[in-house]
């Protein structure tokens, strides 16, 4: 669950209809893509998945896993998904958007699904920056010069921070509760004790003992955060046994830990990227066409909209989403979603 680092009320309300197409459309293949060699085969008890091809490349020190949907020729759209989720969060999104004529991309982020990392011997980092430059090696792996990026929990903050530091590569943004770019230094003052409670989860991962019980319990544990980030959504087992199938990544634990722990600056990060957080510390303002969502019903930490409106000074429109929308905004609401990325990618 990724959020903003100081959380603010949380609403709640009713749910919103769902009702996205649920179209299929083989992957088209590329030069510097090919099929995955090794991806694990959906339980039984899954619900049926879009993604039918999950196809691999190598970029930075990843070999990354990723779906894609839609022409060649389209417009791309990468869309990010976030913890505990996997690309599923765009299951109805990303065929959505792949029928209006979009190249669709959805990558499994580091320690999810088919990603791996080349060397065994590279440093399970997941610090905020790691996670950005992932994605602009994708984006030159597959040629891509230019994408609208749409993204949710880490998804969400991994969009903010490719829209921050490379904004020639961002043609526009959507983002789930809005600015989530992270300092170290802020997060080391104490919130009120209400707050801290919400990232109980957090402060677990900080110890041995909860990286031993999430690697233990870790279905169990993705299941929970699901319900309390979400607390309208009504998903059925084999939802959840679908995305489930991403956390079985053998560096999918390293990479969590690592990334709730380097935000209490309990985990050191890798040099490369470190001229990258300096930039990111200073908080900087996105210029690139941008449309935050929230839901009304979300149960993970967040800001009010207006706490962050002024991190956006291109152009910028929030929308809050009723119906009972929670934390997984993508796919809980995929046609709101979609719609705002068809929207963003035009302006």
């Amino acid at each position: 669950m990724d959020t903003i680092d100081t959380p603010d009320a949380v609403d709640r309300g009713r749910r919103m209809l769902l009702g996205a197409a649920a179209l299929s459309f083989a992957a088209t293949e590329l030069g510097m893509a090919r099929p995955a060699q090794a991806q694990s085969a959906p339980s039984a008890a899954s619900a049926p998945s879009p993604f039918a091809a999950i196809k691999q490349a190598e970029a930075g020190p990843l070999d990354i896993g990723y779906a894609e949907l839609g022409p060649a020729a389209g417009l791309p759209v990468i869309l990010l998904h976030g913890w505990p989720y996997d690309i599923h969060t765009y299951a109805e999104v990303a065929p959505i958007l792949a029928a209006r004529g979009y190249r669709v991309i959805v990558p499994y982020l580091r320690g999810y699904g088919s990603t791996r990392f080349l060397s065994g011997q590279a440093m399970r980092n997941a610090q905020q920056s790691a996670l950005g430059a992932d994605v602009i090696a994708l984006m030159d792996a597959l040629g891509i010069e230019t994408a609208t990026i749409g993204g949710c929990d880490w998804g969400a903050r991994t969009a903010n921070i490719m829209a921050a530091l490379w904004p020639e590569r961002c043609k526009a943004m959507v983002s789930v509760s809005g600015y989530l770019i992270g300092n170290q230094e802020i997060n080391k003052a104490p919130l009120p004790p209400k707050a801290e409670l919400e990232w109980w989860y957090q402060f677990y991962f900080a110890t041995e003992r909860g990286r031993a019980g999430y690697d233990k319990y870790r279905r169990d544990f993705a299941k929970l955060i699901w319900q309390i980030a979400s607390p309208k959504w009504d998903f059925d087992d084999a939802t959840f046994a679908r995305s489930a199938a991403a956390f079985d990544n053998p560096d999918h634990v390293a990479i969590v830990i690592d990334n709730y722990r380097w935000r209490l600056g309990l985990a050191d990060g890798e040099p490369q990227y470190a001229e990258l957080e300096k930039r990111l510390a200073t908080g900087p303002v996105i210029m690139v066409p941008t449309i935050t969502l929230e839901g009304d019903a979300n149960g993970a930490p967040h800001l009010d909209p207006s706490a962050y409106a002024k991190r956006f000074a291109g152009r910028y429109a929030h929308r809050t989403l009723t119906g009972g929308i929670g934390h997984n905004l993508p796919q809980e609401a995929p046609q709101a979603f979609a719609a705002a990325i068809i929207e963003v990618a035009q302006s």
